[in-house]
Formats: structure tokens, sequence, C-alpha cells
């Protein structure tokens, strides 16, 4: 393989299908962070506490993985170097909230084996945004 600075038509359907995937993940998060008591009292009782109980550093970490996530996207449709440092950070956003609804709330009981599918997910989404942004980098695509 040959070092190019013009990306290939992959990088650009990447950049593009990430920047939608954390365009979503930003409304999930403004659509949780304005949920309004009228919208937590429809839900089920065990998912309404679940909502209820969400420590305020985890809303912190949700928000900073999701708009770091769609920052770093435009960041790497730009093709700038920082669209990694951006991804980092929203990675280490994404483990701690992860963290925290796998193993410190009680997700997983109220949503069953099946509501570890998204965290796990959203992890290996992170992480592939980060290792593809660094082969960027690499390649030359970023500067």
């Amino acid at each position: 393989m040959t070092n190019s600075n013009k990306p290939t038509t992959l990088f650009w359907v990447i950049g593009v299908i990430a920047l939608i995937w954390n365009g979503l993940g930003v409304m999930s998060y403004i659509g949780q962070a304005f949920m309004t008591d009228e919208m937590k009292a429809a839900l089920p009782e065990a998912e309404r506490a679940l909502y209820d109980n969400v420590p305020a550093w985890v809303t912190a970490a949700f928000a900073i993985a999701v708009f770091g996530g769609l920052l770093g996207c435009i960041l790497l449709l730009m093709k700038k170097k920082a669209a990694k440092t951006v991804f980092l950070v929203s990675l280490i956003a994404i483990i701690v909230q992860m963290i925290y609804n796998l193993f410190m709330s009680k997700a997983v009981e109220v949503y069953g084996p099946g509501g570890a599918i998204m965290p796990i997910m959203v992890i290996a989404i992170g992480v592939f945004l980060l290792l593809y942004s660094k082969r960027s980098i690499e390649k030359g695509w970023l500067s």
C-alpha cells in the first residue's frame, strides 16, 4: 500500500456513518437530559427508577461521550489530527458511563441480558473510531 494524502471513498463513508451514529447519540442524550416528569411517568416503574437514580457524573460522562464523538467525527471529516485526541476523550467517557450502566446500576436486571448489547456495541464503535483516526493519521489523511 502506498501512503497518500487523499483519503479513500471508504474513509468518507465511515466518517459520514460515524457522524450519523454520534448524531443519534446526541439525540439520545438530549432526550434523556430533557425527559419530563410526564415522560418518566409513562415508563414502567423499574425503568423510571433507573432514570431517576442516574448520578450527575454519569450524565456528564454521557454528554462528553456523545458530544466528543460528534466533534471527533466532524474533525475526522475535516481531516484534522485532533480527531484522535477527541475520540480518546470520548472513549474514556464512554467507558466511565458504561461501567456504571453495566456494573453499578440495575440496567441489566431491568432490560435483561440483551440490555448489555448496546453498551458493548457503543464501546466497540468508540474503540474503532479511535483506532481508525490513528490509522488515518499514519496514512497521511489527517493533518
